[in-house]
C-alpha cells in the first residue's frame, strides 16, 4: 500500500534540511491539517527519520560517527522553532545572550530568552528554555543581532564591560550590522549606546 502523499512531502522536506534541525507541527501547515501532520510524525518518529523533543517539536537528528552518538538538540534551534509556532518574536538574553555571542564560555542551565509572547517554560534532556515577556521596544522594529548585542550588554553590566568584550563582539558584526545597530540602538538606554558606538567603530 502507497504512503500518504502528505507524509512523502512532509519526509522530503524534513530529510533536504540540514541535520540539527528542529520542526514545529505548524511548519508543516502548508502541506496537510493538523491531524494528518501529527500522524505523519508520529511515523516518522517511529521510522527514526525524526525524533521528538518536546510535545509538537522534532528534530531531524545528527549522528556523530566519532562519539558513535546522536548530537543533543541545540536549545537556542528549540527555542526558536517554539516561537516560531507562536509567532513571537524573541531575543535570547542573560547568560544565554552572553554564551551565544562568545563573551562567556559556560553553557547556561537555564536557556532564557524575552519575547513579545507570554511566559513559558520547557524541560527536556535536563535543559530548560524560559520565555520572559519584556516591552516591545526591547525587541520589536530592530535585527535580531541589535536586539540580542542590547541584552547581552545588559547582562554583563556597565563596570564590566572592557575593551575585550567590545572587541569581541565587534568582531563578530558585519559592516551592514553595525550601520544599522547604530541607527536601531539610538533609543537604547545610554550608557549601553555609548557602549554600541565603540563596538560599531
Amino acid at each position: 500500500m502507497n504512503r500518504e502523499v502528505y507524509l512523502d512531502k512532509i519526509e522530503n522536506k524534513i530529510v533536504s534540511s540540514e541535520k540539527g534541525s528542529i520542526f514545529v507541527t505548524s511548519d508543516f501547515s502548508d502541506i496537510a491539517n493538523i491531524d494528518a501532520i501529527n500522524k505523519a510524525l508520529s511515523r516518522l518518529t517511529q521510522d527514526n527519520v525524526v525524533r521528538r523533543i518536546l510535545r509538537g517539536v522534532y528534530e531531524y537528528p545528527e549522528y556523530n560517527d566519532f562519539l558513535k552518538e546522536f548530537v543533543a538538540p541545540s536549545p537556542d534551534k528549540v527555542a526558536h522553532a517554539l516561537a516560531r509556532n507562536y509567532g513571537w518574536t524573541i531575543v535570547p538574553c542573560g547568560d544565554t545572550a552572553l554564551n551565544l555571542l562568545g563573551l562567556s564560555t559556560q553553557v547556561p542551565a537555564v536557556w532564557s530568552y524575552v519575547s513579545d509572547g507570554n511566559y513559558k517554560e520547557y524541560t527536556f534532556d535536563k535543559i530548560t528554555i524560559k520565555f520572559k515577556r519584556t516591552t516591545n521596544k526591547e525587541i520589536s522594529k530592530i535585527t535580531y543581532k541589535t536586539a540580542l548585542v542590547i541584552q547581552a550588554l545588559k547582562a554583563l553590566g556597565k563596570e564590566k564591560i572592557d575593551d575585550d568584550a567590545i572587541a569581541k563582539i565587534s568582531n563578530g558584526l558585519k559592516i551592514g550590522e553595525k550601520q544599522k545597530m547604530l541607527t536601531e540602538a539610538k533609543y537604547a538606554t545610554a550608557w549601553i549606546y555609548e557602549t554600541i558606538k565603540l563596538i560599531c567603530k
